[in-house]
């Protein structure tokens, strides 16, 4: 939680606003040192794997993952056309992937979703005009002639942690790893393209593709 003061002329009422907008940052990343890039070859098979309870959520944000993937010239299957709801086995899923002979396959896991409080509190302050210049036989009338009660305004914004992960499944190896931050996401659809687009952009500046 953060608090920002600011003086300026308010009236004494108290103000919740939320924010409706939406960006996505991401806060951390990792490139394994060990692992191979993918090379920038089209025509792999890739997995969308979505980690995430609610099947309908699930379902879209995969088959929002698998449009971008085929977009980039790459062949995208959605997990849940493989698996079943709730098979979380090892050895069950890499059989089921192996049998569509899959490359590569990213997995985009949501880890929170908090709520942060931005605080701003206003009151009156005015350094100038002709009652500031003296306050005996100026501001002191003045003051107790117009007194502000001062106010806050509360903006609470909905901040999402999603973890993405892409795996070499021909070389067995995490090869990146990061963790996004998104505000006030407003829909999956929306939301998953967008950190799908900064998840690309942070691989492409790690040299993956």
């Amino acid at each position: 939680m953060s608090m920002k003061i600011k003086l300026a002329a308010a009236a004494g009422m108290v103000l919740l606003v939320v924010a409706a907008c939406e960006t996505t940052t991401f806060i951390s990343t990792w490139k394994n040192p060990q692992a191979a890039p993918l090379g920038k070859e089209k025509g792999r098979t890739v997995i969308a794997c979505v980690m995430a309870q609610d099947e309908f959520l699930r379902h879209e944000a995969e088959d929002t993952i698998v449009g971008i993937i085929n977009k980039r010239g790459n062949k995208g299957v959605a997990s849940y056309t493989l698996l079943p709801p709730g098979v979380n086995d090892e050895k069950i899923a890499k059989a089921a992937f192996e049998k569509a002979q899959a490359q590569a396959v990213v997995v985009v896991r949501p880890v929170s979703a908090d709520k942060e409080v931005t605080t701003t509190v206003y009151g009156g302050a005015y350094w100038g005009g002709p009652y500031y210049g003296g306050f005996w036989g100026g501001y002191y009338g003045y003051g107790w002639g117009y007194p502000y009660g001062g106010g806050v305004a509360t903006t609470v914004d909905t901040v999402v942690t999603v973890e993405v992960l892409l795996y070499s499944l021909e070389q067995n190896k995490l090869v990146w790893a990061g963790k996004s931050k998104t505000t006030n996401p407003s829909g999956v659809k929306a939301f998953v393209n967008e950190i799908a687009q900064a998840a690309i952009y942070q691989m492409n500046q790690s040299k993956v593709f």
